[in-house]
């Protein structure tokens, strides 16, 4: 069959198919080709186009492969031409091609709607979350943008959310952690020290927060708030909240920051932030300065010495000044980790920074530790912030 008349097939297919709520099952795809066909496909050419039409019409279609490798993280589409994955490597440029921007409009367009979006000219950006496609054990998070606005035909981009299982000791083992910094860290945990995860995307901040909430007092009550559920920490008391996007119809937000409000009243030791990204971060601070030592949050900063103008720029969407935030960041946060890769590649914590205030009343980062030249006279600070919250 050709290129024409498969699609041609795909058209009819797909509107007698309309009602189905749920992917389509194999045999119901058959049977709506057989009778969109009038039967007159033989069993081979009735296989070809069901491989076809499935590709085209259930799950990730083309990118379940990728989506199912347990080592990819991400999948980027630009175009019909342009399929990359991440393996932790950095992006490389995959086989992966599709027929024509038709068929990568289709696939936004059926993978917007199994977010609960719209994907069209009134509407011609997406962003939402999915669940069953590639590993079925795992949430994708979705974001595409159709032309006119992506000049180079329909852009997908895919993050598998895996949750992040690995303990501090694996950390420790693998090298991410040096042994050096491992020690003070857990000091610092036991301490109840309120510390920030920092780093770019895909640098590791879910994974190192996720195994420093494993080296919490099994006494205390950890409450987490994320936009999507990627902490699994090995802890005996963890309660989870997960912020939801409007549906179709535009109602039903659930925002983080709302999430954060009511993790206040649900008697928390700690609360964690799973990524500070907007107006939240003063709830955050607020809950910091009410008496819940220990809390945490990650933040996106390519540096430590970045986090207070980003805190600054993310404080200014909830209204709050410069001069509040440093006073409200500098009673909140004792420490900052800064996460990256080193030279030869490999993920890992880099720095650790302790906030100083300056006579100004404006927060900085001084360096205590980095992977390149170790500890520095700032270690002295902190030893003393965790002399001071040992029992007496």
């Amino acid at each position: 069959m050709t290129a024409v008349g498969r699609a041609d097939l795909l058209d009819r297919v797909r509107d007698r198919l309309a009602t189905q709520t749920s992917d389509p099952e194999p045999a119901v795809i058959a049977d709506a080709i057989r009778a969109e066909s009038g039967g007159l496909l033989g069993d081979t050419d009735l296989l070809d186009v069901l491989r076809y039409l499935q590709t085209e019409m259930v799950g990730a279609g083309r990118l379940e492969g990728l989506l199912a490798d347990p080592d990819v993280t991400d999948v980027l589409v630009v175009g019909p031409d342009r399929v990359w994955a991440d393996r932790g490597d950095g992006l490389e440029l995959t086989g992966v091609r599709f027929d024509d921007e038709a068929s990568v409009r289709r696939l936004a367009g059926r993978l917007a709607l199994g977010a609960g979006r719209r994907l069209d000219e009134a509407q011609p950006w997406v962003d939402g979350q999915l669940a069953g496609v590639g590993r079925r054990d795992v949430t994708v998070r979705l974001h595409a943008v159709i032309p006119p606005l992506a000049v180079d035909g329909t852009c997908i981009s895919l993050r598998v959310l895996r949750g992040a299982t690995q303990t501090f000791d694996a950390l420790v083992k693998t090298g991410s952690i040096p042994g050096e910094a491992a020690d003070l860290l857990r000091e610092a945990v036991a301490a109840r020290l309120a510390f920030l995860i920092v780093g770019g995307t895909g640098s590791g901040k879910t994974t190192l927060l996720n195994a420093l909430l494993g080296q919490v007092d099994p006494g205390d009550r950890v409450v987490t708030v994320e936009d999507a559920s990627e902490l699994a920490p090995q802890h005996p008391h963890i309660v989870r909240l997960v912020s939801r996007n409007a549906n179709v119809e535009g109602v039903g937000n659930v925002p983080v920051r709302a999430l954060v409000r009511q993790a206040l009243r649900m008697r928390p030791d700690r609360i964690v932030v799973g990524e500070v990204r907007g107006a939240e971060v003063i709830d955050l601070l607020i809950a910091l300065n009410t008496g819940h030592d220990g809390c945490a949050g990650t933040l996106h900063a390519n540096s430590t010495s970045e986090v207070p103008a980003r805190m600054e720029a993310l404080a200014a969407l909830g209204g709050m000044d410069r001069a509040a935030l440093h006073s409200q960041l500098a009673a909140a946060i004792q420490l900052v980790l800064g996460l990256g890769r080193d030279r030869d590649g490999h993920r890992g914590l880099l720095e650790i920074g302790v906030l100083t205030r300056a006579d100004d009343g404006l927060t900085t980062i001084e360096r205590a530790w980095s992977r390149r030249s170790g500890f520095t006279a700032a270690r002295a600070r902190i030893d003393a912030l965790i002399a001071d919250r040992r029992p007496r």
